[in-house]
Protein backbone atom coordinates (compact mmCIF):
# COMPACT_ATOMS: atom_id res chain seq x y z
CA UNK A 1 0.00 0.00 0.00
CA UNK A 2 1.30 3.38 -0.89
CA UNK A 3 2.90 5.83 1.85
CA UNK A 4 0.41 8.47 1.98
CA UNK A 5 2.15 10.67 4.17
CA UNK A 6 5.17 10.82 2.25
CA UNK A 7 3.42 11.05 -1.33
CA UNK A 8 2.14 14.14 0.12
CA UNK A 9 5.27 15.50 1.51
CA UNK A 10 6.54 15.03 -2.01
CA UNK A 11 3.44 16.88 -3.89
CA UNK A 12 4.09 19.60 -1.35
CA UNK A 13 7.63 20.03 -2.21
CA UNK A 14 6.96 19.93 -5.81
CA UNK A 15 4.35 22.62 -5.30
CA UNK A 16 6.82 24.89 -2.86
CA UNK A 17 9.06 24.57 -6.16
CA UNK A 18 6.88 26.18 -7.97
CA UNK A 19 6.07 28.75 -5.69
CA UNK A 20 9.62 29.87 -5.60
CA UNK A 21 10.39 29.95 -9.48
CA UNK A 22 6.98 32.42 -9.36
CA UNK A 23 8.51 34.46 -6.84
CA UNK A 24 11.34 35.83 -9.49
CA UNK A 25 9.21 37.59 -11.52
CA UNK A 26 10.25 40.94 -12.73
CA UNK A 27 8.95 43.91 -11.12
CA UNK A 28 5.51 45.42 -11.70
CA UNK A 29 4.58 49.15 -12.09
CA UNK A 30 2.89 50.54 -9.13
CA UNK A 31 -0.59 50.19 -10.61
CA UNK A 32 -0.26 46.59 -11.20
CA UNK A 33 1.63 45.88 -7.86
CA UNK A 34 -1.19 47.60 -6.31
CA UNK A 35 -3.98 45.35 -8.28
CA UNK A 36 -1.57 41.83 -8.15
CA UNK A 37 -2.04 42.64 -4.15
CA UNK A 38 -5.72 43.42 -3.75
CA UNK A 39 -6.65 40.22 -6.14
CA UNK A 40 -4.67 38.27 -3.50
CA UNK A 41 -6.14 39.51 -0.76
CA UNK A 42 -10.11 40.16 -2.28
CA UNK A 43 -13.11 38.08 -1.16
CA UNK A 44 -16.74 38.33 -1.40
CA UNK A 45 -17.93 41.54 0.96
CA UNK A 46 -20.51 40.97 3.47
CA UNK A 47 -22.69 43.38 5.36
CA UNK A 48 -20.61 44.95 7.92
CA UNK A 49 -24.04 44.19 10.43
CA UNK A 50 -21.86 46.53 13.28
CA UNK A 51 -22.65 46.35 16.22
CA UNK A 52 -21.60 48.83 18.92
CA UNK A 53 -21.96 48.81 22.53
CA UNK A 54 -20.82 51.42 25.37
CA UNK A 55 -17.87 50.66 27.50
CA UNK A 56 -17.84 52.21 31.03
CA UNK A 57 -16.17 55.90 30.86
CA UNK A 58 -13.23 56.02 32.12
CA UNK A 59 -13.21 59.51 33.71
CA UNK A 60 -11.52 61.67 31.70
CA UNK A 61 -14.34 62.87 29.88
CA UNK A 62 -13.91 60.25 26.79
CA UNK A 63 -16.18 57.73 25.43
CA UNK A 64 -15.48 54.37 24.93
CA UNK A 65 -17.04 51.96 22.73
CA UNK A 66 -16.78 48.04 21.90
CA UNK A 67 -17.69 47.40 17.93
CA UNK A 68 -18.05 44.38 15.97
CA UNK A 69 -18.41 43.78 12.08
CA UNK A 70 -18.50 41.89 9.43
CA UNK A 71 -14.95 41.64 7.36
CA UNK A 72 -15.71 38.48 5.26
CA UNK A 73 -18.23 34.96 5.51
CA UNK A 74 -15.46 33.36 8.62
CA UNK A 75 -14.64 36.60 10.95
CA UNK A 76 -15.81 39.19 12.54
CA UNK A 77 -13.62 42.03 13.57
CA UNK A 78 -13.89 43.05 17.31
CA UNK A 79 -12.42 46.71 17.99
CA UNK A 80 -12.07 49.59 20.34
CA UNK A 81 -13.23 53.38 19.87
CA UNK A 82 -11.99 55.83 21.87
CA UNK A 83 -13.22 59.44 21.60
CA UNK A 84 -13.66 62.76 23.33
CA UNK A 85 -17.15 63.30 25.11
CA UNK A 86 -18.30 66.73 23.02
CA UNK A 87 -17.75 65.96 19.25
CA UNK A 88 -18.47 68.87 17.46
CA UNK A 89 -18.63 68.17 13.87
CA UNK A 90 -16.94 65.08 12.05
CA UNK A 91 -13.72 64.07 13.66
CA UNK A 92 -10.29 63.01 12.09
CA UNK A 93 -9.65 59.20 12.67
CA UNK A 94 -6.90 57.24 13.85
CA UNK A 95 -6.71 53.00 13.23
CA UNK A 96 -3.31 51.69 15.57
CA UNK A 97 -2.42 48.00 14.46
CA UNK A 98 -0.71 45.83 17.60
CA UNK A 99 2.14 43.77 17.20
CA UNK A 100 2.26 39.96 17.62
CA UNK A 101 0.74 38.30 20.54
CA UNK A 102 -1.01 42.08 21.26
CA UNK A 103 -4.68 42.97 21.25
CA UNK A 104 -6.37 45.96 21.48
CA UNK A 105 -6.81 46.73 24.82
CA UNK A 106 -2.69 46.91 24.92
CA UNK A 107 -3.36 50.22 22.57
CA UNK A 108 -5.92 52.11 24.99
CA UNK A 109 -3.48 54.26 26.16
CA UNK A 110 -2.28 55.71 22.82
CA UNK A 111 -5.87 55.73 21.44
CA UNK A 112 -6.46 57.90 25.19
CA UNK A 113 -3.60 60.06 24.36
CA UNK A 114 -5.28 60.44 20.67
CA UNK A 115 -8.78 61.37 21.42
CA UNK A 116 -7.40 63.83 24.08
CA UNK A 117 -5.71 65.42 21.28
CA UNK A 118 -9.04 65.66 18.94
CA UNK A 119 -8.66 62.69 17.56
CA UNK A 120 -11.34 59.75 17.67
CA UNK A 121 -9.08 56.86 17.87
CA UNK A 122 -9.70 53.00 17.02
CA UNK A 123 -7.35 49.44 17.74
CA UNK A 124 -8.63 46.24 16.10
CA UNK A 125 -7.64 42.77 17.04
CA UNK A 126 -5.64 41.14 14.50
CA UNK A 127 -6.76 37.67 12.66
CA UNK A 128 -6.44 35.18 16.11
CA UNK A 129 -5.55 37.88 18.77
CA UNK A 130 -7.31 38.76 21.53
CA UNK A 131 -11.16 38.56 21.18
CA UNK A 132 -10.72 36.38 18.01
CA UNK A 133 -7.75 34.52 19.17
CA UNK A 134 -10.48 31.35 19.64
CA UNK A 135 -8.83 27.83 20.93
CA UNK A 136 -5.39 26.17 19.42
CA UNK A 137 -5.54 23.50 17.48
CA UNK A 138 -2.06 21.46 17.68
CA UNK A 139 -0.22 23.97 18.01
CA UNK A 140 0.84 26.52 20.65
CA UNK A 141 -0.97 29.81 19.72
CA UNK A 142 -4.53 30.00 17.31
CA UNK A 143 -2.16 32.51 15.16
CA UNK A 144 0.86 29.95 15.04
CA UNK A 145 -1.85 27.15 14.39
CA UNK A 146 -3.73 29.29 11.49
CA UNK A 147 -0.68 30.45 9.71
CA UNK A 148 0.40 26.48 9.68
CA UNK A 149 -2.78 25.64 8.17
CA UNK A 150 -2.13 28.76 5.67
CA UNK A 151 1.30 27.03 4.84
CA UNK A 152 -0.94 23.21 4.58
CA UNK A 153 -3.44 25.18 2.02
CA UNK A 154 -2.06 28.21 0.78
CA UNK A 155 -5.56 29.66 0.53
CA UNK A 156 -6.14 32.70 3.71
CA UNK A 157 -3.28 34.61 4.59
CA UNK A 158 -3.41 35.56 8.26
CA UNK A 159 0.35 36.72 8.20
CA UNK A 160 0.02 40.26 7.50
CA UNK A 161 -2.32 39.90 4.49
CA UNK A 162 -5.75 39.36 6.14
CA UNK A 163 -5.12 42.02 8.41
CA UNK A 164 -5.29 44.61 5.30
CA UNK A 165 -8.38 43.64 4.52
CA UNK A 166 -9.70 44.03 7.57
CA UNK A 167 -8.77 47.60 8.22
CA UNK A 168 -10.47 48.15 4.86
CA UNK A 169 -13.73 47.26 6.30
CA UNK A 170 -13.08 49.04 9.23
CA UNK A 171 -12.67 52.10 6.82
CA UNK A 172 -16.10 51.12 5.58
CA UNK A 173 -17.72 50.86 8.85
CA UNK A 174 -16.29 54.27 9.80
CA UNK A 175 -17.45 55.86 6.32
CA UNK A 176 -20.74 55.31 8.08
CA UNK A 177 -20.07 57.26 11.57
CA UNK A 178 -21.46 60.84 11.55
CA UNK A 179 -18.57 61.62 13.69
CA UNK A 180 -16.08 60.43 11.13
CA UNK A 181 -14.74 62.68 8.67
CA UNK A 182 -13.21 60.27 6.01
CA UNK A 183 -11.18 62.56 4.77
CA UNK A 184 -9.16 62.16 7.57
CA UNK A 185 -7.72 58.79 8.71
CA UNK A 186 -4.62 58.01 9.66
CA UNK A 187 -3.15 54.51 10.25
CA UNK A 188 -0.34 53.60 12.13
CA UNK A 189 1.17 49.83 13.99
CA UNK A 190 4.37 48.87 15.76
CA UNK A 191 5.93 45.71 14.90
CA UNK A 192 3.69 43.32 12.98
CA UNK A 193 1.05 46.01 12.99
CA UNK A 194 3.68 48.24 11.33
CA UNK A 195 3.99 45.80 8.03
CA UNK A 196 0.32 45.81 8.09
CA UNK A 197 0.83 49.19 7.56
CA UNK A 198 2.90 50.20 4.71
CA UNK A 199 1.32 47.52 3.30
CA UNK A 200 -2.35 49.07 3.85
CA UNK A 201 -1.39 52.34 2.93
CA UNK A 202 0.04 51.18 -0.35
CA UNK A 203 -3.40 49.75 -1.90
CA UNK A 204 -5.79 51.54 0.31
CA UNK A 205 -6.77 55.17 -1.33
CA UNK A 206 -8.59 56.12 1.65
CA UNK A 207 -5.77 56.14 4.37
CA UNK A 208 -4.72 59.50 4.50
CA UNK A 209 -1.40 59.58 7.08
CA UNK A 210 0.63 56.30 8.04
CA UNK A 211 3.06 55.87 10.55
CA UNK A 212 5.45 52.53 10.70
CA UNK A 213 6.67 51.50 14.02
CA UNK A 214 10.08 49.31 13.60
CA UNK A 215 8.03 47.06 10.41
CA UNK A 216 9.08 48.36 7.46
CA UNK A 217 11.73 46.44 5.56
CA UNK A 218 12.95 44.55 3.07
CA UNK A 219 11.88 40.92 3.48
CA UNK A 220 14.40 40.22 0.18
CA UNK A 221 17.51 41.72 2.18
CA UNK A 222 16.72 39.53 4.94
CA UNK A 223 16.84 36.37 3.39
CA UNK A 224 19.90 37.47 1.19
CA UNK A 225 21.79 38.64 4.18
CA UNK A 226 20.73 36.19 7.00
CA UNK A 227 18.77 38.66 8.96
CA UNK A 228 15.52 36.57 8.18
CA UNK A 229 15.56 34.81 11.47
CA UNK A 230 14.27 37.19 14.44
CA UNK A 231 11.33 37.89 11.98
CA UNK A 232 10.46 34.41 11.15
CA UNK A 233 10.88 32.93 14.95
CA UNK A 234 8.00 35.80 15.62
CA UNK A 235 5.75 32.75 14.32
CA UNK A 236 8.12 29.66 15.94
CA UNK A 237 5.66 27.27 16.09
CA UNK A 238 4.30 27.75 13.00
CA UNK A 239 7.50 27.46 11.21
CA UNK A 240 8.60 24.57 12.97
CA UNK A 241 5.84 22.86 11.87
CA UNK A 242 6.22 23.41 8.66
CA UNK A 243 9.29 22.22 8.32
CA UNK A 244 8.65 19.23 9.37
CA UNK A 245 5.74 18.44 7.60
CA UNK A 246 8.09 19.33 4.58
CA UNK A 247 10.91 17.44 5.84
CA UNK A 248 12.87 20.25 5.29
CA UNK A 249 15.71 22.07 7.40
CA UNK A 250 14.91 25.76 9.05
CA UNK A 251 17.03 27.94 6.69
CA UNK A 252 16.58 30.82 4.00
CA UNK A 253 15.75 28.13 1.25
CA UNK A 254 12.70 27.16 3.67
CA UNK A 255 11.99 30.34 4.80
CA UNK A 256 11.49 31.47 1.22
CA UNK A 257 9.00 28.40 0.30
CA UNK A 258 7.33 29.11 3.92
CA UNK A 259 6.52 32.80 2.88
CA UNK A 260 5.49 31.58 -0.73
CA UNK A 261 2.59 30.13 0.52
CA UNK A 262 1.79 32.01 3.51
CA UNK A 263 2.30 35.35 2.35
CA UNK A 264 3.15 35.13 -1.58
CA UNK A 265 5.41 37.75 -2.50
CA UNK A 266 5.93 39.12 0.71
CA UNK A 267 10.26 39.21 -0.72
CA UNK A 268 9.11 40.36 -4.21
CA UNK A 269 6.41 42.17 -5.81
CA UNK A 270 4.83 42.70 -2.51
CA UNK A 271 8.35 43.75 -0.29
CA UNK A 272 8.78 46.68 1.24
CA UNK A 273 10.71 48.64 -1.23
CA UNK A 274 7.99 47.77 -3.81
CA UNK A 275 5.21 48.68 -1.38
CA UNK A 276 6.69 51.36 0.69
CA UNK A 277 7.40 53.88 -2.27
CA UNK A 278 3.29 53.37 -3.29
CA UNK A 279 2.26 55.29 -0.42
CA UNK A 280 4.07 58.72 -2.40
CA UNK A 281 2.23 61.60 -1.73
CA UNK A 282 0.49 60.52 1.50
CA UNK A 283 2.81 61.67 4.15
CA UNK A 284 4.41 58.78 5.87
CA UNK A 285 6.67 58.61 9.05
CA UNK A 286 9.11 55.45 9.05
CA UNK A 287 10.31 54.98 12.79
CA UNK A 288 13.17 52.13 13.23
CA UNK A 289 15.94 51.15 16.15
CA UNK A 290 19.56 51.23 14.63
CA UNK A 291 19.98 47.63 15.94
CA UNK A 292 16.16 46.23 15.83
CA UNK A 293 17.11 42.58 14.74
CA UNK A 294 13.62 42.01 13.42
CA UNK A 295 13.77 45.41 10.76
CA UNK A 296 17.79 44.96 9.36
CA UNK A 297 18.97 48.41 9.13
CA UNK A 298 20.53 47.90 5.65
CA UNK A 299 16.92 46.62 4.16
CA UNK A 300 14.91 49.50 6.16
CA UNK A 301 17.37 52.21 4.09
CA UNK A 302 16.39 50.47 1.06
CA UNK A 303 13.11 50.77 1.42
CA UNK A 304 13.55 54.50 2.52
CA UNK A 305 15.88 55.34 -0.49
CA UNK A 306 12.76 53.62 -2.93
CA UNK A 307 10.46 56.11 -0.90
CA UNK A 308 12.82 59.16 -1.11
CA UNK A 309 12.66 58.25 -5.25
CA UNK A 310 8.69 58.53 -5.20
CA UNK A 311 8.15 61.45 -2.67
CA UNK A 312 10.86 63.68 -4.64
CA UNK A 313 9.38 62.54 -8.01
CA UNK A 314 5.76 63.42 -6.64
CA UNK A 315 7.30 67.06 -5.29
CA UNK A 316 6.57 66.55 -1.76
CA UNK A 317 9.55 65.17 -0.23
CA UNK A 318 8.65 66.34 3.28
CA UNK A 319 5.64 64.21 3.35
CA UNK A 320 8.24 61.52 3.74
CA UNK A 321 10.64 60.38 6.81
CA UNK A 322 13.19 58.21 8.25
CA UNK A 323 13.43 58.62 11.76
CA UNK A 324 16.28 56.38 13.62
CA UNK A 325 16.02 55.93 17.08
CA UNK A 326 19.62 55.20 18.46
CA UNK A 327 20.91 52.40 20.90
CA UNK A 328 17.39 50.90 20.52
CA UNK A 329 16.62 47.70 19.30
CA UNK A 330 12.52 46.26 18.67
CA UNK A 331 11.05 48.28 21.49
CA UNK A 332 8.39 50.93 21.34
CA UNK A 333 9.59 53.94 23.07
CA UNK A 334 8.33 56.79 24.45
CA UNK A 335 10.32 58.53 21.41
CA UNK A 336 8.12 56.77 18.91
CA UNK A 337 5.09 57.50 20.65
CA UNK A 338 5.56 61.48 21.01
CA UNK A 339 7.01 61.26 17.27
CA UNK A 340 3.94 59.22 15.94
CA UNK A 341 1.32 61.75 17.61
CA UNK A 342 2.80 65.02 16.48
CA UNK A 343 2.86 63.02 12.93
CA UNK A 344 -0.91 62.69 13.02
CA UNK A 345 -1.35 66.02 14.40
CA UNK A 346 0.92 67.98 11.76
CA UNK A 347 -0.73 65.95 8.80
CA UNK A 348 -4.74 65.44 9.79
CA UNK A 349 -4.83 68.70 12.01
CA UNK A 350 -7.66 67.65 14.58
Amino acid sequence: MPDLKLINRTLLLIVLGFCALGAQSPPMAPADTRAAFLKVIDRPRVPLAPGVRALPPDGRRLVQEHITFGADAKERVTAILVKPLVVSGPRPVVIQLHGTGGNKEQLLPRLTTLANRGFIGVAIDGRYHGERGGQAEGLASPYGNAIFKAFQNGEEHPFFYDTVWDVMRLIDYLETRKDVDATRIGLGGFSKGGIETYLTAAVEPRIAVAVAGHGVQSFKWGLDHGGWDSRAWTIRDAVTAAAEESSSTVGAPFIRRFYDRIAPGIYGDFDGPAMVPLIAPKPFLVVTGDSDPRTPLAGVKECAEAAERAYKSAGVPEKFVLKIEPNTGHEQTPAYDEAMVEWFVRWLKP
